[in-house]
Parts: structure tokens; sequence; C-alpha cells
């Protein structure tokens, strides 16, 4: 029976240097292939394909802007992050980024069609027909006469889910909903083409359209009892129960400007 011997000390070490050596070797291998990856002309980004139905931006000054912000080649480019570029340019809401071999990226964009302004009019936030807020140059604008929503942070999809349930019923008086405003206690404020306000209450959407429509069908007959016309409407308070209070231009009572309140 033969026993092994253990190796002596200076093979081991001669062993473990060999083993050292090899690895070392294999990784400075490794990342001189790497460097050669990101360094090799060939495998640079050749072209950026914009592809998408755009009106606020184009593809000459997409690549102008974006392609300074990619970094890498056409293998190291982080796709997330040529995403994110994408998306931070004014009017674009997504992106995707994918590559094509050889030096190809192609872009899908999507960008943002406005239907309102949202907030102050000294702001920049528009809103989207998905209810979202976005910045961007009010002057590039394309769409005359768009509504502007006001309402608390986050309220947005709200605010213009409900001025599409009320724009139709102010139209049936001859008059747009210009400004539409959800307070912080959940109360809803209109103001008309005419700039005439309409104080229009809180409550279920239901009940919210009942009122106005209620308003709306009532208005005219009202108006004419003064001898006046829907568009002399100066104010509104539909918040009574059961009726609403008006103010209609050039009719006075005993107590000057009056508001006149209806029960219908």
């Amino acid at each position: 029976m033969s026993t092994s011997m253990p190796a002596p000390l200076d093979v081991k070490l001669m062993n473990v240097t060999a083993t050292v050596l090899f690895v070392g070797c294999a990784l400075l291998m490794l990342a001189a292939g790497a460097w050669w990856v990101m360094r090799y002309p060939g495998f640079a980004i050749a072209r950026i394909v914009v592809h998408g139905d755009l009106v606020h931006n184009n593809t000459v000054t997409l690549r102008a802007n974006v392609g300074p912000r990619l970094t890498g080649n056409f293998f190291t480019v982080d796709l997330r992050a040529a995403r994110e570029a994408f998306e931070q340019v004014p009017w674009v809401r997504k992106a995707q980024v994918r590559r094509e071999y050889p030096g190809i990226l192609h872009v899908q964009l999507e960008e943002h069609d406005a239907v309102a302004y949202w907030g102050p009019d000294t702001g920049s936030a528009l809103v989207n027909s998905q209810g979202e807020v976005f910045e961007a140059n009010v002057g590039d604008v394309e769409q005359e006469d768009l509504p502007r929503l006001q309402g608390p942070e986050g309220s947005s999809p709200e605010v213009l889910k409900t001025y599409g349930l009320l724009a139709p019923v102010f139209k049936t008086l001859g008059l747009e909903l210009e400004e539409l405003e959800l307070s912080s206690r959940g109360g809803w404020r209109a103001r008309l083409e005419n700039n005439a306000v309409v104080q229009l209450g809180g409550g279920s959407d239901e009940e919210l359209v009942q009122r106005t429509k209620r308003f709306a069908r009532t208005l005219a007959q009202v108006a004419g009892q003064y001898q006046r016309r829907v568009e002399s409407l100066e104010s509104a308070d539909l918040r009574h129960v059961g009726g609403y209070a008006l103010k209609l231009r050039g009719v006075t009572t005993t107590s000057g400007e009056g508001a006149p309140a209806v029960r219908r």
C-alpha cells in the first residue's frame, strides 16, 4: 500500500503562482478585448432611425439633440438610458429603442397630443388626451382655443374627464367651456367664453351633469323674462338646493346688481 506524499511547499507556491498568472492573463485579455470592442470604429452607432408620427419634432433635430448624449457603441450603449434621453425631449411621451446590426438604433416615438392647458396661465404645463400633465413650450401648440384646466396635484385625469362631460352641455347654450377648475374641497368652477363664471358645486359626475343640464335647459327662459339673452349671463351659482342663482348683465334690483334666484 502506497501513501501519497504531500507536495513540497515550493511546488505549492509554483502552482499558486501559475494559477494567479493564468487568471491575470485571462483578465487582461478580456479587458483588452472589451477595450477593443468599445474603441473599434466599426462598432460605432452609424445611424439613428426615428419612427412615429412626429408633429413637434423631426429626425434631424432629434439626432442632433440626443445623439451626443448616447455613450458607448452599438454593443455597449445603454438602451434604457437612450430611451430616457429621448423621453426628455419636449413633446415626447414615450420612446422605444432597439438595435439592428450593424450599427443602427431604431427609435419609436409617441408624442403628446395636447388637449388642454393646465394650471395658471403663467405656466407652461399642458394636458394630453390620457390626462397626463407635461411641460412644453406653449408657443408650439398648434390647436387654437384649447381650454384651461386646473386642480390639485394628480387630479388632471379627473378634471379632463369632467370637462368632457360638461363641455357638450354648455355647448347647447351656444357657449364654449373655456376653463374648468376643481378646488381642493371638491367643488367645481367653470368659466365660459363670454367670461361668465358658474359655480357648479360638488358631488358625483351624475349629480354635476344633472345640475348643469337643468341650468342649461332653463337659462334662456329665465333670461328672456328679463329681456336678456343667454350671452348676457355674468355669473351663476348652481349650489342651491332645488334651483340656482344667477346674475345677468344689465339686470338690477333695488339693491343694485341683482342675482335673481331661480327654482327649477
